[in-house]
């Protein structure tokens, strides 16, 4: 059986993506890219902004806010504005100290605030969305992934150090409360892509839950889908 080319649309790299040896939530298969270390969540987010906004001249947003940003998402956010600015509360090399559950700036400031597996790091994430379409400007977006783990969203009684304290499991119920605060949630996920990208999450989650992932449910299957939330305010 002939193994199938994997190609990186971060990076164009044409070949095979390399398994990712994990203790904390088991390996991952096919996750990254040996050319530039994308992830399954990065090749799917450079997809679904190419689809958003074209090509990478600076004619589509003017001005971006980027948290916990990755050097992937964050070097083509930056060609296709303005001003780019990243945030984060720890994160060292940021451009502005922020907490996204009071952003200390003022009203409509940015035209998208992209924040990529952060919210499942937040406890009142709901304050937090508020605050995102706050800050976002009359016709902005915001793009809030989070990793999809469970079937329905499991709140944890306080933050788990051996998921590098995430405050919840995901589920795919987890974008209702986008929807509450949005006027507008459309949601990208691995099958509106070629297959050759990648950008399923293939890993056993059967083993949970774990000594180190107690509160997660098992799932079925070894191939999951993942997501990306575009919000409109």
């Amino acid at each position: 059986m002939k193994t199938q080319i994997n190609i990186c649309p971060v990076c164009n790299y044409q070949g095979i993506f390399k398994d990712l040896k994990n203790n904390i939530t088991g390996d991952r298969l096919k996750c990254i890219c040996p050319k530039c270390g994308s992830a399954e969540r990065h090749r799917l987010q450079f997809l679904v902004i190419k689809e958003l906004f074209g090509p990478t001249e600076k004619v589509n947003v003017v001005n971006i806010l980027h948290f916990a940003p990755e050097k992937s998402i964050g070097s083509f956010l930056n060609k296709i504005c303005c001003e780019y600015k990243t945030a984060d509360l720890f994160q060292k090399g940021v451009d502005l100290k922020l907490n996204l559950e009071r952003i200390e700036l003022e009203d409509e400031s940015y035209d998208l605030i992209y924040a990529s597996h952060v919210l499942e790091h937040v406890q009142h994430d709901t304050q937090a969305l508020k605050e995102i379409r706050r800050v976002l400007t009359k016709n902005g977006i915001a793009i809030l992934p989070v990793p999809i783990v469970c079937e329905e969203t499991i709140e944890y009684p306080k933050p788990n150090p051996a998921e590098h304290l995430h405050w919840r499991a995901p589920g795919i119920d987890y974008f209702d409360k986008y929807k509450s605060v949005f006027s507008k949630v459309k949601i990208y996920d691995s099958e509106d892509f070629d297959d050759c990208h990648q950008t399923y999450v293939c890993e056993d989650r059967s083993i949970w839950p774990n000594e180190v992932s107690q509160y997660r449910m098992p799932m079925k299957g070894n191939r999951h889908k993942d997501y990306v939330p575009i919000c409109y305010k």
